[in-house]
């Protein structure tokens, strides 16, 4: 399913590669707020900026656009229909993305904190 060239834990195996989800309120970045960028955990790919992050009040790191390239999927996983996000570059599970986010998008991008890596803006 991923296609990753970097070493993951267990965990973001999980996550990543078989589309798992981590709970609500306990991934690294939830409440991440240093300027940076977040690429993704499996390819290193820049995913999303700090600048466009947001707290959505849900436990997940909250984006309201992307930076990088992202591949979108019709999910109908749980009796739920929502739209999973993918990174581009090696195919890696990143969250799902909804249309009850902030303007100037509206959209929110829900994304596993096990599914990146946060590279902290340097001055």
């Amino acid at each position: 399913m991923c296609n990753c060239k970097n070493k993951l834990t267990d965990f973001q195996k999980y996550v990543i590669c078989e589309a798992g989800t981590e709970r609500a309120f306990s991934g690294e970045y939830w409440d991440n707020k240093e300027d940076g960028d977040y690429l993704c955990a499996c390819c290193d790919s820049l995913l999303f900026e700090s600048k466009y992050k947001f707290d959505s009040g849900t436990g997940w790191p909250s984006f309201w656009d992307k930076s990088g390239e992202i591949k979108e999927y019709r999910d109908t996983s749980f009796g739920m229909e929502r739209i999973e996000v993918r990174c581009k570059n090696c195919n890696g599970h990143l969250g799902h993305v909804f249309n009850d986010g902030p303007k100037p998008t509206f959209m929110r991008y829900c994304i596993n904190s096990a599914s990146l890596k946060f590279i902290k803006k340097v001055l």
